[in-house]
């Protein structure tokens, strides 16, 4: 079986040539790019499993990628994650809004950052999940049906609906960062009473009733949630 595909798509040459080494050696074939417009074409011309993308780069930048990715249907599905500076947070809520899986900062951990590759190809496997109604992620059961939710095998009844589908959006997508704006109008909906820093309040409230399994969901500061993927420790 062939390794993953990866794209690099970044201007700082020592950066990627760290990725280049650190991907390569965990056995992924990767392909680099130094600028947007060459970033682009590679990306349409190899069609990778995973793409790490910088936001700062000449030709076209970060975002204006991803926006062009996401409106190809033979790129559209192909989890993105954006390696950037830790002071671009709007920048990083743009990304993940346009469709962007992950973010990464620089300076990076080469181990974490293979943790997030490794999930971020997971998410990216063509599993049909989204009529999957009942979910186990590290001990949380969730059961649509049901209206359950079991916590290291005792269930847990006090869940209102926004916060079951909230859990189960998350854990049905792990790994992946969410904005608060994208929770509100992808789980909780347009005509909800809810506001967008009420969605903490939930997660709040999600995190109490899960009880020693709180630390399941993530809080990504300056951006807003995730459900910790299983492979990641």
């Amino acid at each position: 079986m062939l390794s993953a595909k990866i794209v690099i798509v970044e201007d700082e040459n020592d950066i990627r040539e760290v990725l280049t080494y650190n991907l390569e050696r965990e056995g992924f074939r990767v392909w680099g790019a130094a600028d947007g417009v060459l970033g682009l074409k590679l990306i349409q011309d190899k069609v990778p499993d995973l793409i790490l993308l910088d936001l700062m780069l000449p030709g076209l930048d970060g975002l204006q990628i991803c926006q062009k990715l996401k409106g190809d249907k033979l790129t559209a599905a192909i989890p993105i994650i954006m390696v950037t500076a830790k002071g671009e947070e709007h920048d990083i809520v743009t990304g993940l809004d346009l469709g962007a899986d992950d973010y990464v900062t620089k300076p990076f951990s080469p181990k974490e950052l293979i943790a997030r590759v490794r999930a971020g190809l997971r998410r990216g496997k063509p599993i049909d999940r989204e009529n999957d109604r009942r979910l186990e992620n590290d001990g949380i059961t969730i059961d649509l049906d049901r209206h359950e939710v079991s916590v290291d095998g005792e269930r847990v009844t006090s869940f209102t609906a926004t916060e079951l589908k909230l859990l189960y959006f998350m854990a049905l997508h792990s790994g992946r960062v969410f904005t608060r704006d994208h929770l509100l109008n992808k789980v909780v909906g347009h005509d909800s009473f809810v506001v967008d820093r009420n969605i903490d309040v939930h997660i709040q409230s999600i995190r109490k009733k899960l009880g020693k399994r709180r630390e399941m969901i993530e809080t990504i500061r300056g951006v807003g949630y995730r459900f910790r993927d299983s492979g990641e420790r």
